[in-house]
């Protein structure tokens, strides 16, 4: 069973599958706002794109496509790429600190071949630059920075696990923080730093956890039938909006399929549906996305003409 489990998420974390790079997809970058639930479709493009991040300055958002990121206005208007220099095989794991001056990357090197992937994790300027490696071993596939600065934590398959680690930004020294058998995936700090929020497939099913940052006190938060991923904290930490499959993905996270987008009250544990169901999975809300107000979200749905 664990051999099995490791295979499927071996072929289908944070890779293109093979329905991406399909010229039949269609890819919509929405606006969500999560208060009255009206929908802005700023951009739709006849291209697979995929996980868009909001600038702390509230003025772009960041998307990722064919390796390299875009930035986007607010109103769908291309405004150029971030020089990446030879990181130029970007997958969706992509996001910006806190104080507005870094963007993080995981990119995936083509000249190494090993289970999992090929992903490392880098900073640079947030007006692009060259890269600095901050973890050594892969694969690993960022999700969150500490608003200090001063760590981040992913994904990585060690020892033929999947778990969530911390790294020191300067030195990229790791630390494991779960040990549960089963994927965990999706790490990113509360805006206050007090909490890590996470996914785990440790009951069975994907659902959201969250835990301290030195990796106590994990406690499970979501406990419905859908397979829950990718926790993003708002920014008065009251609440957590994360993309759910309506089926069982036996811990998976695929591209096209049918999701919603959901909205957890961390105090009351209360959930609700912040969309109808589309066509969408990975690539969709991959990273953080919230409006610096709080008040939107951005993220991906996909029209598949091959159906």
């Amino acid at each position: 069973m664990k051999t099995a489990y490791l295979l499927l998420i071996t072929f289908t974390i944070c890779t293109v599958a093979l329905a991406q790079s399909n010229k039949q997809i269609e890819s919509q970058l929405v606006i969500l706002n999560i208060n009255t639930g009206e929908e802005n479709i700023i951009l739709h493009e006849k291209r697979h794109f995929e996980a868009p991040n909001w600038s702390r300055d509230g003025k772009y958002l960041i998307i990722n496509s064919n390796g390299l990121l875009e930035k986007i206005s607010l109103k769908g208007e291309k405004i150029g790429t971030i020089d990446t220099k030879f990181a130029n095989n970007c997958n969706n794991d992509h996001g910006i600190s806190f104080d507005g001056k870094w963007i993080i990357i995981s990119n995936n090197n083509p000249s190494i071949q090993a289970p999992g992937g090929s992903s490392q994790i880098y900073i640079l300027p947030i007006d692009g630059g060259e890269p600095r490696l901050i973890t050594k071993n892969y694969p690993s596939y960022w999700h969150g920075m500490s608003p200090n600065n001063e760590w981040i934590v992913y994904c990585a398959l060690r020892n033929n696990e999947w778990d969530v680690y911390k790294a020191n930004i300067i030195t990229g020294e790791e630390t494991r923080l779960t040990h549960a058998d089963g994927l965990d995936d999706g790490p990113e700090y509360s805006y206050d730093g007090e909490w890590i929020y996470f996914n785990s497939h440790r009951t069975g099913r994907m659902h959201i956890y969250r835990m301290r940052p030195n990796g106590s006190e994990q406690t499970q938060m979501t406990f419905d039938n859908y397979d829950n991923w990718f926790p993003h904290p708002s920014p008065n930490n009251k609440s957590v909006v994360y993309i759910s499959y309506i089926e069982n993905q036996n811990g998976d996270h695929p591209f096209g399929k049918d999701v919603l987008i959901r909205q957890l009250d961390v105090e009351t544990g209360k959930t609700k549906n912040l969309t109808r169901v589309f066509y969408g999975g990975q690539g969709t809300l991959n990273v953080h996305s919230w409006s610096p107000d709080g008040e939107h979200i951005a993220y991906v749905k996909y029209i598949n003409n091959n159906n």
